[in-house]
């Protein structure tokens, strides 16, 4: 069975992303380049930065229909979280809420994609 190990968000400005996610995700990212910035995790997923202004993006799809989701421990971690990213300036898009699934909120980064942190589903 082949495996999803990369998720890719098409970014404006690869290097204002990189410091985002850098400052949010608490590492360096294992590469960078003018127009593409990967994060490497030690669970296998990696998260690619990819530069809508690439000589070799071509993408006709709009719009956000997408999240990257943080799974935490508990709904304090999920509290917790959400605090910490609220003092850093992260912009909020839903406050901390009960889903179908449990505890969550979700913030925005630079370009507008949806970061959702939740507990495992219960």
């Amino acid at each position: 069975m082949t495996l999803p190990n990369l998720i890719l968000l098409y970014v404006e400005d690869p290097a204002r992303s990189s410091e985002f996610y850098e400052k949010l995700l608490g590492k360096a990212p294992a590469a960078s380049f003018p127009t593409y910035v990967a994060f490497e995790f030690s669970n296998g997923m990696n998260l690619g930065l990819w530069s809508t202004k690439a000589a070799n993006f071509v993408s006709s799809g709009t719009g956000h229909r997408f999240e990257l989701a943080f799974m935490v421990d508990d709904d304090a971690a999920v509290d917790r979280l959400y605090e910490t990213w609220r003092a850093a300036g992260v912009p909020i898009e839903q406050e901390p809420s009960v889903a179908v699934f449990g505890r969550t909120f979700v913030a925005l980064d630079p370009d507008g994609h949806r970061l959702r942190v939740c507990t495992p589903d219960e």
